[in-house]
């Protein structure tokens, strides 16, 4: 005869066992707030300053967050590729080296990142 399990119904399954996590998680804050607070600590010094800016410029300017070269009075350029490739594209209506003849499209904007 079929033994009968008290704590089992017939035809159910046996849940598995929650999975264990890691104890990991502190690590990984700890390193996020060992990052930011370092940051935080460096931004306080002129030096600290400008090591961050050194290494985030390159990234912004890539990304056309930032100039490589800010347009300066008395600049005048031929066309977008010169500015492009001095590093102060786009150029802004109102600022340094801006004119409309280079504003393709009448927004304000000349030079605009080639997409």
């Amino acid at each position: 005869m079929a033994r009968h399990h008290p704590t089992r119904r017939h035809g159910a399954t046996r849940r598995s066992p929650p999975p264990q996590r890691g104890g990991g998680g502190w690590l990984v804050g700890a390193a996020l707030f060992g990052t930011v607070g370092g940051i935080g600590t460096l931004a306080l010094s002129e030096d600290g300053r400008a090591a961050i800016t050194a290494r985030v410029k390159p990234v912004a300017v890539t990304m056309g967050l930032m100039w490589a070269r800010t347009p300066r009075a008395g600049d005048h350029w031929r066309g977008c590729d010169p500015v492009r490739a001095a590093g102060s594209a786009p150029l802004y209506r109102g600022e340094p080296g801006y004119r409309e003849d280079m504003d393709g499209d009448g927004d304000g904007v000349a030079c605009e990142p080639i997409q």
